[in-house]
C-alpha cells in the first residue's frame, strides 16, 4: 500500500498536464507543479499522506500566486483604443450622399473624409449632420440628429 500515493500523484500529474493541454489557458499547470512535489515527498516518505496532501496545496498554491500575473498578461486580449474611436458620439458632416443601397457616402470629421453608412438604412443628403454611432472597420457608422 506505500506506493499508492507514488502512483496517486504520477496520475494527477498526467491529468493536470493533459488538461492544460487541452484547455491550452495556464489553468493547470501550477496544479501539475504542486502534485509534483507531493510526487517528491512521497518518495521520501511514502506514508506522509498528510504532508504529501500540505505540500501539493503549498506548492500550487505558490506557484499560482507567483505566476498567474505574468501569465495573465501574457494571455489577456486587450483592445488597444485608436484614436478613431474619439468620432463616436460627435457630429459630423455629410460630405456624399449616404445611400446603403448603392454603397457610397462620406462624411468629414475634423477635417479628415470617412466612408459613412447609415444605421437607419435612410438615404442622408449632403450638406447634413450626422451623430456617429459606432466604427465598422472603415466606415463611420451614422445616424441623422
Amino acid at each position: 500500500m506505500p506506493y499508492f500515493s507514488l502512483v496517486f500523484w504520477v496520475v494527477l500529474i498526467i491529468v493536470f498536464i493533459v488538461a492544460e493541454a487541452l484547455t491550452v489557458q495556464l489553468t493547470a499547470i501550477w496544479f501539475a507543479a504542486g502534485a509534483l512535489a507531493a510526487f517528491v515527498v512521497a518518495l521520501i516518505n511514502p506514508d506522509a499522506y498528510l504532508i504529501q496532501i500540505l505540500v501539493f496545496v503549498a506548492v500550487s498554491a505558490i506557484t499560482l500566486a507567483i505566476t498567474r500575473p505574468l501569465a495573465k498578461k501574457l494571455t489577456s486580449k486587450t483592445i488597444q483604443p485608436t484614436n478613431a474611436d474619439r468620432y463616436i458620439g460627435k457630429e459630423v458632416l455629410v460630405t456624399e450622399e449616404i445611400n446603403n443601397r448603392r454603397s457610397t457616402g462620406a462624411v468629414q470629421a475634423s477635417g479628415v473624409i470617412w466612408t459613412a453608412r447609415s444605421i437607419d438604412d435612410i438615404i442622408i443628403p449632403p450638406e447634413a449632420v450626422v451623430v456617429v454611432e459606432r466604427i465598422d472597420g472603415v466606415k463611420l457608422m451614422v445616424r441623422t440628429k
